[in-house]
């Protein structure tokens, strides 16, 4: 039976939640309930799911639930019919228990069904069970949404009795629980379930009632001055956030931060205003990442942009949780705070500059980088000396390298990047240059923290670049030489990031023309790792970690392939492990190839050819073309020698897609050497000269990638 189908609201008043948790706890509560009920088939077909939190509360209101789910039919299986039946067909006292067990007991025996496996009989219980009643569903429900909430940091607090003890990630003060406009009778963490909840701390005058499930928002936003869904709370903050920046001339700028912090200010307020503040332009002397960093970071302001030049303007915004129609008091009060702030930042930055970078370096003797590898100084001794050599192959300034090396973590022991670490490199480069470093070196320390290189390496960039991988080549052979490499989700030292940048240094030093596609190149992987290896005292790391790291980062390199291409075509070019410069454009010339008419039958071709080859007994030598009797295999050996110098030729130059495009021509000859001639004939020197045939044909066709990868 199906009765009563309306609207569900459920909804935990509690303390101030994690702001930064809140939106994932706000969605996990409302899945949890949702689920509980929908296995109980307590949600009609097409019932929505509206999740509902805010710095205080968790809810969520489900548009059509049934009071009762509908009755189900149940097929018990209890046991074997020797099991639980006697000789005279009376229940044994086994079948009596396991009646009693499942909520039985008033089934005769003579009704039960009899139900076969194949090997003996079962006794199987059938019948129709009454639905869940929502009551229960919800109970359940709520119970196993709290249990299952990502809480960050669970806390015990007593309950109003002085006895009770729950846990949960704040106090609970409030329990809703509204089926239509009926409440359902359950409880949680001491609570038990009514219509009445608390509105904004401070702009609601009194308890707000709730009539009914769909009343929800409307009666909070009415009565109790609180937007519930984080959604719509985002969506009014940031349509005043970029109101008030264009009413100024300004922008809130591009960066990830914004958005972030975004996320971060609707989970503090309940009821959003966006109020506009500013501060002495004389702080704008400090560097604008300094200034940018600590409003949103501690004071959770938006800066303001100036939208010609990107400059941080001396005015940010504020996102309050009080309405009010003369905001003064809020502006001055934080005017007021955010002063000491700057003013710390600025104390910071012209304290630091007494002191020149170059000063700094040997204060790095007495920080642990790793008490395996020792010091960030004799870290920095090492990026020195992977710097230098990758410079000088690359043709690119090798004292200038050496300098952007030995300064890059001297920022590491000044106020503000003690202050800020989100800062390092930053400052470095802002010191440097009140120093009177080289424009490249400043901007090598500028940029050495990027996730990857994202524009072609040029001369101007290429002391960056430099420093760039010659700091993740240390890392990588360091840190996993000591045995640290990333196991399953862990990788606190960023090894997988590493690779990833390493690799992208490598496509664009190859886009700005420093690694030819034409060729090896002065920079390979293999050749970098070596050179990092050797900057390590003998026995400090494992002897097997070149090769491991390499395999690493091809695997990266592979993953990362597979994202944009397919991946039979990644598989068969990272199989031969290329130039790490050439393996994006190789991919894209296999995926060309693969689809030619031509493809499907060379790479099973290819395939066939390398397992005929892995059988060959001794070397495989040359080919004796007074050997070739058969007219397929003589047509075969004049298309090797046909088209071999072109694709050899095509792959020389880094035409790859030119090279596979050559290979196809071999299509027809191939076919028809398989159709017509036996590899493996019984004459022994026919045999090995015509694997010797087939090994210069398998060469020819595996220099851009192991073709064979593409058979299906």
């Amino acid at each position: 039976m199906t009765t009563n189908t309306r609207p569900l609201l459920v909804e935990l008043l509690t303390e101030e939640l994690p702001p930064k948790a809140l939106q994932k706890l706000g969605q996990a509560f409302a899945e949890g309930v949702r689920a509980t009920l929908h296995k109980h088939g307590l949600l009609a077909d097409g019932c929505q799911a509206t999740a509902f939190a805010t710095p205080r509360r968790l809810a969520v209101r489900l548009s059509q639930v049934r009071e009762q789910a509908p009755d189900q039919d149940y097929a018990e299986k209890l046991m074997p019919v020797k099991v639980g039946l006697d000789a005279d067909g009376n229940a044994t006292p086994a079948l009596l228990k396991k009646l009693a067990a499942k909520g039985l007991e008033g089934i005769a025996p003579a009704s039960l069904a009899r139900e076969s496996d194949g090997k003996q009989d079962y006794l199987v219980a059938r019948g129709t069970a009454p639905g869940a009643k929502l009551a229960d569903g919800l109970q359940e429900g709520l119970l196993a949404a709290i249990d299952g909430l990502p809480i960050p940091k669970v806390m015990r607090y007593q309950l109003a009795d002085g006895v009770t003890t729950v846990k949960f990630v704040r106090p609970a003060h409030g329990l809703v629980a509204l089926h239509g406009a009926d409440v359902v009778s359950v409880s949680a963490l001491g609570l038990s379930a009514g219509r009445r909840t608390l509105g904004h701390r401070f702009m609601a005058d009194a308890p707000v009632d709730v009539a009914d499930a769909d009343a929800y928002e409307t009666v909070l936003a009415e009565q109790g001055r609180v937007v519930a869904s984080f959604e719509a709370r985002r969506a009014e903050i940031d349509s005043q956030l970029q109101a008030h920046a264009a009413r100024l001339g300004a922008t809130l700028g591009t960066d990830p931060e914004v958005a972030a912090l975004l996320d971060e200010v609707t989970a503090l307020v309940e009821h959003p205003t966006v109020y506009v503040g500013q501060f002495d332009e004389q702080f704008l002397q400090v560097p604008q990442e300094c200034l940018i960093l600590t409003m949103r970071l501690n004071q959770k302001y938006f800066p303001l942009f100036d939208p010609a030049s990107g400059k941080l303007t001396h005015r940010f915004l504020i996102v309050s949780n009080m309405h009010t129609d003369d905001p003064v008091n809020i502006v001055e009060g934080n005017q007021r705070v955010v002063r000491p702030r700057l003013a710390d930042a600025q104390f910071f930055f012209d304290t630091d500059r007494k002191t020149p970078l170059a000063a700094r370096v040997q204060q790095l003797g007495s920080i642990v980088y790793h008490n395996k590898l020792g010091t960030q100084l004799e870290r920095v001794e090492r990026v020195r000396a992977i710097a230098r050599g990758v410079a000088g192959l690359l043709g690119g300034d090798a004292a200038a390298a050496d300098r952007a090396a030995l300064l890059a973590k001297a920022d590491l022991g000044t106020n503000m990047v003690g202050e800020f670490p989100e800062l390092q490199g930053i400052m470095g480069a802002y010191y440097a240059a009140g120093d009177g470093e080289p424009g490249d070196v400043v901007r090598a320390l500028r940029e050495q923290y990027r996730i990857r290189l994202d524009a072609p390496v040029t001369a101007d960039s290429l002391t960056a670049a430099v420093l760039f991988i010659a700091e993740r080549a240390e890392t990588l052979v360091g840190i996993w030489g000591i045995g640290l490499a990333p196991t399953g989700e862990r990788d606190p030292f960023g090894l997988r990031r590493a690779a990833l940048g390493l690799i992208s240094a490598f496509e664009q030093l190859a886009a700005g023309g420093l690694l030819a596609a034409s060729a090896n190149g002065p920079l390979s992987l293999d050749g970098l790792l070596e050179l990092a290896a050797g900057t390590f005292p003998a026995g400090k790391i494992a002897t097997a970690t070149v090769p491991e790291v390499r395999a690493f980062i091809y695997e990266r390199y592979r993953n990362q392939l597979a994202a944009e291409f397919d991946r039979n075509a990644v598989d068969a070019v990272i199989a031969l492990a290329p130039p790490l410069h050439q393996a994006a454009a190789r991919v894209r010339a296999v995926t060309a190839f693969g689809q030619l008419p031509e493809a499907a039958s060379l790479a099973a071709a290819n395939k066939r050819i390398g397992n005929l080859l892995k059988k060959a007994e001794g070397d495989i030598g040359a080919v004796d073309a007074s050997r070739l009797a058969e007219p397929a295999e003589q047509a075969l050996a004049a298309a090797v020698a046909a088209l071999r110098p072109q694709a050899e030729a095509q792959l020389q130059a880094g035409d790859f897609a030119g090279s596979l495009s050559t290979l196809a021509q071999a299509r027809e000859p191939v076919d028809a050497f398989f159709a017509d001639v036996m590899v493996m004939a019984d004459d022994p020197a026919v045999r090995a000269n015509r694997l010797a045939l087939l090994a210069q044909l398998h060469g020819m066709m595996n220099q851009v990638a192991d073709i064979s990868r593409l058979a299906q």
